[in-house]
């Protein structure tokens, strides 16, 4: 059993075709609203709101790694 690191709910993991689905207790998949929360609070970038400088340097860091 693991823990949801959101809510704090048991769940176990079962694999799907090339998914990991949380599955709760009662064999229902497991959607909590604090993980949603979090998905809507994630800052998304605009391309256009960045520098050519900055652009360059994180192609230049993620072409080095």
């Amino acid at each position: 059993m693991a823990l949801c690191k959101y809510c704090q709910k048991e769940i176990t993991w079962m694999r799907t075709l090339r998914r990991s689905v949380p599955i709760e207790n009662d064999g229902t998949v497991h959607e909590c609203k604090e993980y949603g929360n979090v998905r809507k609070s994630v800052r998304s970038l605009e391309p256009e709101s960045l520098s050519p400088e900055e652009i360059a340097r994180y192609e230049k860091g993620v072409n080095k790694s």
